[in-house]
Formats: structure tokens, sequence, C-alpha cells
């Protein structure tokens, strides 16, 4: 039996010719700024988003984790939107490592609504806790891969300037969003005081994140990065599995994208499946099965069971994602599976 496993993005694994790249990397000691294939990759990144300084880092949640503490002291407040990767897949590792608290806000589609925004950032008061910190996500994951549109990050960076409020984006997935949305790299960071963008989900590195912004905020970051032991050492194996990505796997997203609005259309052709297209915008896809009758584990169950995995969201959705690796027999296979059990 076939085996389509469409769980997450993160399931890419090197090809051959990103293996042969990595096992030439020259490497050094990182931890003392000398391995020079992780110096070239963090070059590079600051040449793609034009930001002063970058930090090679393990993990997106990694970056993430760096950045809130980097730009907050315990007891400040973070305004995020309630569905957010750092509110809901982080472990908890604001309050835990930065001792900060999130404010999240329900947006729509992943964006947050200005006014809210506005009204979130508490008063210069000594009974509040005080707003030092915005985060963003792009593509944003619990609501289907949807992009960020930019003329809604341009007024929330403005609006957090004229409060000294800072603003990060998770921007793990901002290589989809950039193909989707033809917006440079370049362009999305420049409205940001911070960025993490990952290496190991549809760019198909085998592991690493990238944590970009000002060499005061970088070099910042380095301390957290070692408090949370995150200094790799001769780790430019990894980074040339990196570099290899950017400039080998990037541009071929787009055809992720447009397997995974072909599997949305499928799934959404059937009574039993709902999927709301307006949230198919790169390479994930969020199916509501409530109306099969069956919980989001049972159908789970059933496709697994004819060789599809996905992943149960909630208790009434499935998530699919398309990444390197899943080609288009196999989105031809999910679509006559799910035709053959549910029909």
């Amino acid at each position: 039996m076939k085996l389509v496993d469409l769980r997450s993005d993160t399931l890419t694994k090197p090809t051959q010719a990103m293996r042969e790249f990595m096992l030439k990397a020259e490497v050094g000691d990182d931890v003392f700024a000398e391995d020079p294939t992780i110096n070239a990759l963090q070059e590079k990144m600051m040449e793609l988003t034009v930001k002063e300084a970058a930090l090679f880092v393990p993990s997106g949640t990694h970056a993430n984790q760096i950045a809130l503490n980097a730009h907050t002291n315990p007891g400040n407040e973070v305004i995020c939107e309630d569905r957010c990767h750092i509110y809901n897949y982080e472990a908890g590792a604001p309050a835990m490592l930065s001792g900060v608290q999130l404010h999240p806000i329900p947006g729509q589609y992943g964006i947050l609504d200005f006014e809210d925004v506005v009204n979130a950032i508490r008063p210069t008061d000594h009974h509040f806790a005080q707003t030092t910190l915005i985060c963003l996500e792009n593509t944003h994951n619990r609501w289907g891969g949807t992009v960020y549109p930019i003329d809604e990050i341009k007024i929330i960076s403005k609006l957090a300037a004229s409060h000294s409020i800072k603003l990060h984006l998770d921007g793990a997935r901002l290589w989809n969003a950039s193909i989707a949305s033809g917006i440079s790299l370049h362009e999305y960071a420049s409205y940001f005081d911070s960025v993490s963008l990952c290496f190991s989900k549809g760019l198909g590195a085998p592991v690493g994140s990238i944590l970009v912004g000002d060499r005061d905020f970088i070099n910042h970051a380095h301390y957290y990065r070692k408090v949370y032991g995150g200094g790799m050492r001769q780790a430019g194996i990894l980074a040339a599995g990196a570099i290899y990505a950017i400039d080998n796997q990037w541009e071929r997203l787009k055809d992720d994208h447009e397997r995974t609005t072909k599997l949305a259309m499928a799934f959404n052709s059937h009574e039993g499946f709902v999927v709301n297209l307006k949230t198919v915008q790169t390479n994930i896809v969020i199916i509501d099965v409530s109306l099969t009758g069956m919980t989001a584990q049972q159908v789970t169950d059933e496709l697994d069971e004819n060789g599809i995995k996905v992943l149960p969201f909630t208790k009434t959705r499935i998530r699919a994602i398309t990444y390197l690796g899943i080609t288009d027999d196999d989105i031809k296979y999910t679509i006559e599976t799910v035709n053959r059990i549910f029909n």
C-alpha cells in the first residue's frame, strides 16, 4: 500500500544533492564565530532581509523565544494573535523563560484588527504590565497558511513605533509568503525589529532557523542563545543544508502551493468536508470534518488505514500540508483514496 504523509512540512528530508553539499561544508567553532559556513549563511540572510546581523539557531521556537527574551523584561506584556504559534505551540516558554505575559487577541485569518491592537496596548500606569512587544505570524499555521497582508503589517509597524513598542515576526514560513505574494523578504523584514525564519519546513533542510535584526539586538540574542544551550560548535554542516535549500529549493514552493489548492478543492467537493478556500493561500489546508458525523481523530484513523497520514488539528478539523517529497502522484492517490472511502 502506498503511503502519503501530509502531517507536516517538517517531514521533509534532505535530498541526495543537499547531503553531498553538506558533506563538503567547511566548519569551525561557531561559539567563537569561526564556522565559515554558518558565517556565510548569516551573511546571506542579512543580504536577503537587509538586516544588520543574523544568528543561526537550532529551531523556530528557539529563535522566537530568544527574540522575546531580548526584546522584553520580566513582567512585560506581549501582544499576539490568539491562534499564533508562540501562544499555542511553544510550551509556555514566554512565561517560563522571559517572565512575560501574553495578551492574545482574536484575529481573522490570522490578521489582527488595528483597533483591537490599539485597545490592547496598556496605559503607562503602575497597575498594568507594560506592552513592550507585538508579535505577528506569516504565514499563519492555524489559519491554514494564510499570508499576512503587507498593508496591515505597515499600519501595525507604524503603531508599534509610535508607542516605542518592538515588533517581531514569526516568519517560519515567510518563504512561502514571499512566493505566494511576490513580496521580497527584504520588504517584509523592513517593518520588523526582528524576524525568525525556518529552514527545516518547506525549504527541506534537516535542521535550523535564523534570527535577524540590528547589531545590538543580535548581540543580545547571542547571550540568550548561550543561556538556552544553543551554541552548536561545528554546525556548518547544518548551515550548508540551509544554504543549499535557499539556493535550490525556495522557488519550488510554488509547486507545493498548487498541489495544496488541488487537494483543498477535492476535499471541498465532498458533502462531509468543508474547506474555507479563502485560507488556502500556500501549502496548508485545514479541513472541517464535522458534517461526516465523525471526529477529526476518527477521520484521521480511517485515512491512516488507507495509507494517508494527516494531523487531527482540533476535535472537528484535520490539517494536511504539502512539501518537498510530496508529488503530483501522491496528491492524485490521496484524492482517489478520499473518493473511495467517503463517497
